[in-house]
């Protein structure tokens, strides 16, 4: 999953990295979506960064995004 927002630069490149790779995720707009900021704040130890990237499959999740 990628908690971020439409305007926000890391948000934008983590996403296009993504499909370029052919990862499947799940994308949350969290100005858009209250609940999906509620999640983004609560696997960021409330911190107001995106985009937070939640990967289930190994339990890791990765504040910001750097394209590394």
């Amino acid at each position: 999953m990628i908690f971020g927002k439409d305007d926000c630069p890391h948000t934008q490149k983590a996403v296009s990295d993504f499909k370029k790779q052919h990862r499947s995720f799940i994308y949350i707009n969290v100005d858009k979506d209250p609940h999906g900021l509620k999640k983004l704040l609560e696997y960021s130890n409330d911190q107001h960064i995106v985009p937070v990237i939640v990967n289930v499959d190994e339990d890791s999740v990765e504040i910001g995004y750097t394209g590394e």
